[in-house]
């Protein structure tokens, strides 16, 4: 038993000092992938979050689906799902929660920090106070957790504030901004007036389930009276929850930061007032089992501070799609303002403006501009309003993070500055080795010059000349413009034929398109058109294309005809095929059209977006000649690791039994294992939570592949797997002229792909291009 005796002097708590090369204050998606980011590039790292897990607005504590680029595949976005570490986290909890439980997620946040040694994880840990040794630079940051009584002070040469409201950017005195900018200081058409609103506001999210037998609900005192001050009232089912309500919004004409109280409790009586009105009102069928599971107890935000960097990410760079030099990473969100006052607003919730592709982020917007050695992660980077209306969700928060992370590992093994960075040497540097790591930056291909697969003599037992998309059982109309999005060469002209069916007489117009920029997939130029005469009953439909694309790029081979003409399905799914219609979702656009108002700097155009698996049948097509370039092997090695301007892959021709992939070099090459990277799909949204996915593991994603050497001798298999980018080490350092892959297809409707084969070579760890 301890016992202390009574004293007039102040006990002190616990105090603890730590040092390390790199600080992360807070937690959510971009703090930890920042961590762990740099942490496998060698960096000591404390990672301090104020709340008992990891994922901030992902976590369980507010259960906001991570979402990115992809916009739930409801944009022009083509296979825009951000790579690197973000991917193997959406990818491992697609494996093991295809149901989208944020408790799952959490455990899988929580494993990948803790498999971490060069991390020190302090949860429940809240940074307040900090010093400087300079003015423009921080020393050591201090902390308390109430949880063990214990006061930390921890000190680095680099820190990176990813806390959501930049409580140490804020107190170390770095230049920030809160609020809408005027139009004219960036020239952009879409920022809001003051009746709109100059601030986004918080949401508290609540989940419902049927228990099976009668469940009364008295509310609580606080809880809204009068559900007619909602406006959107009449939108309201019982059989939305969760992010459903993501309209359950407020706070947008308050201090986003020191009234966030207030602002929780006037949400927390509108939930239970929405819950009142489902369960009280009398207007809804069916909900007498119905009772609250969940109701959040934070609230999830949206804006506050955004810290001023080198550059500011504006309008025009979203739209516009600026190629900065320094960029690294990338954004595809729309342009998403909400009106300040919110659920109280009469206004549309939300007024989303999308771009016709995705966006590079340069590197300046991630750090400040006046405080030298302070890293910027999450919404808080340099941006605008309009802006961060795009870069503000989740997944291009923590894509942004990891470029920071592996900046830090640049800085802390060359004592930098983040700043130093910029010089074109060192960012090119940065660029090619976070694009080792899967990180894709739009534009930029890894580069492998300097590794062994340049010198490398590719061979494969078969590569998939693209003469014909098979068809299935099952048809489907033409109701909405339909199209297959194809990989294009300039002198390619192929006859097309397919099979249609149709009840009247009628006529289809076969168009190829393809976007005004090869990087980009809205389509936007007509290179061709014919007009067909249609039957009654099922015929082949020929045409030939006597045009063609300017350069490398996707074509959308189109289809529009009406709810009379059908098209068979197809069952053959392939790397860099995808078919899409002209349609809209609602969650993120109003119609199959993006019409902007004159004047605001958005560009007009058509939606063409795909149908989510289970659907999502790709168009059956005969193509005279074949695409003979479509899955070359020479694709390994040309640095791209998803489809862009082409497929990028060595796709193996789906009748050959046994697939096989020889690498032969005239000399002797010594290597200790390789990574495969693989297709899972970067087109489809892995949603976090909530949503769900038909599948654990993605039809295009190779799960077997044994690597022998060039006497055959097994020296790798990879076994059920799911990653993207699997590594396979070897037994030991193997000397050989030769490495045969031999992947098996992932399915019978499914060949097997692999975008490039990265070569490990002693002593590295890791190839590092």
């Amino acid at each position: 038993m301890h016992l202390e005796s009574p004293t007039p002097s102040l006990r002190s708590l616990l105090h603890v000092e730590i040092s390390a090369d790199l600080i992360v204050v807070g937690g959510g998606l971009a703090g930890t992938c920042a961590a762990i980011q740099a942490a496998r590039a060698g960096v000591n790292v404390v990672l301090v979050q104020d709340r008992p897990v990891l994922g901030g607005n992902s976590s369980s504590e507010v259960r906001l689906w991570g979402l990115g680029a992809t916009s739930h595949m409801a944009n022009n976005n083509r296979w825009a799902r951000e790579g690197g570490l973000v991917d193997e986290l959406l990818v491992e909890n697609t494996f093991r929660n295809p149901e989208g439980n944020p408790l799952i997620w959490d455990t899988i946040l929580l494993e990948k920090v803790h498999l971490e040694a060069n991390i020190t994880l302090l949860l429940n840990t809240a940074v307040h106070g900090l010093e400087k040794s300079t003015p423009t630079r921080l020393k050591s940051v201090s902390a308390f957790c109430p949880q063990n009584q214990t006061r930390y002070t921890l000190r680095a040469p680099l820190f990176c504030d990813a806390s959501g409201d930049g409580v140490v950017g804020f107190q170390a005195g770095a230049a920030f901004r809160m609020g809408a900018e005027e139009a004219m200081e960036f020239d952009e058409g879409f920022a809001p007036d003051a009746s709109y609103g100059e601030l986004l506001g918080h949401t508290i999210y609540f989940y419902s389930k049927d228990t099976g037998k009668p469940v009364t609900f008295v509310p609580p005192a606080f809880a809204l009276k009068d559900i007619t001050n909602i406006p959107r009232f009449k939108s309201i089912r019982a059989d939305q929850n969760g992010c459903d309500f993501w309209w359950i919004e407020y706070g947008g004409r308050r201090d986003t930061i020191a009234e966030t109280e207030e602002i929780k409790w006037e949400l927390w009586s509108i939930v239970y007032g929405v819950w009142n009105h489902i369960k009280n009102s009398g207007e809804f069928q069916g909900v007498e089992n119905l009772t609250l599971e969940w109701v959040g107890t934070i609230p999830g935000k949206r804006e506050s501070r955004r810290f001023e960097g080198d550059a500011i990410l504006t309008q025009n760079d979203v739209v516009r799609q600026v190629r900065h030099a320094d960029i690294v990473a990338l954004g595809g969100w729309s342009l998403d303002l909400h009106p300040a006052d919110a659920v109280y607003s009469d206004k549309s919730p939300c007024n989303q403006y999308h771009s016709k592709g995705v966006y590079g982020i340069p590197f300046r917007c991630y750090y400040s501009r006046n405080i030298e050695n302070l890293f910027l992660a999450g919404r808080i980077i340099s941006a605008s309003h309009v802006a961060f209306g795009s870069s503000r969700v989740m997944l291009t928060c923590a894509h942004g993070a990891c470029a920071v992370g592996l900046a830090a590992a640049h800085c802390t093994r060359e004592g930098l500055t983040p700043r130093d960075l910029t010089d074109p040497v060192r960012m090119h540097r940065l660029q090619t080795e976070l694009n080792a790591t899967g990180q894709a930056i739009p534009e930029i291909p890894s580069d492998l010059t300097a590794t062994p697969i340049a010198s490398a003599r590719i061979t494969a037992s078969s590569t998939l000349a693209l003469a014909e998309i098979p068809s299935a059982e099952g048809w489907r109309n033409l109701s909405t413009p339909l199209a297959q999005l194809v990989p294009w060469e300039p002198d390619y002209r192929p006859g097309i034929s397919f099979q249609v069916r149709s009840r009247t007489a009628t006529t289809l117009r076969v168009a190829l398109r393809c976007a005004g920029q090869a990087r980009n997939f809205t389509p936007e130029i007509t290179v061709e058109e014919h007009r067909v005469d249609i039957s009654p009953g099922e015929q082949t439909v020929r045409v030939r294309f006597t045009a063609s694309v300017p350069d490398a790029r996707y074509a959308f081979i189109t289809l529009y005809g009406s709810e009379d003409i059908e098209v068979p399905l197809s069952d053959f799914r392939c790397t860099g095929l995808v078919s899409v219609q002209q349609k809209f979702d609602a969650k993120v656009a109003k119609s199959g059209e993006q019409n902007p108002p004159e004047g605001i700097g958005i560009d007009r155009f058509e939606f063409w977006i795909p149908t989510r698996r289970p659907g999502g049948h790709n168009l059956p097509l005969r193509f005279e000649p074949p695409l003979a370039n479509f899955a070359s092997a020479d694709h390994l090695r040309n640095g791209f690791e998803r489809p862009t301007l082409r497929s990028n892959a060595w796709i193996a021709d789906p009748a050959d039994p046994a697939p096989a992939l020889t690498l032969a070099w005239d000399e002797p090459q010594t290597f200790t294992g390789l990574t495969l990277c693989l297709d899972t799909d970067f087109d489809h949204a892995m949603e976090t939570a909530q949503w769900g996915h038909p599948e654990r593991v993605m039809p295009f994603c190779v799960r077997d592949c044994v690597v022998e050497d060039g006497e055959g001798r097994i020296l790798a298999e990879l076994s059920n797997n799911h990653q993207t980018r699997p590594r396979l080490d070897f037994y030991g350092p193997v000397t050989t002229r030769r490495l045969i892959l031999r992947p098996r297809h992932p399915g019978p409707h499914s060949p097997a792909a692999i975008f490039a084969v990265l070569l490990h070579s002693p002593p590295d760890a890791q190839e590092t291009p």
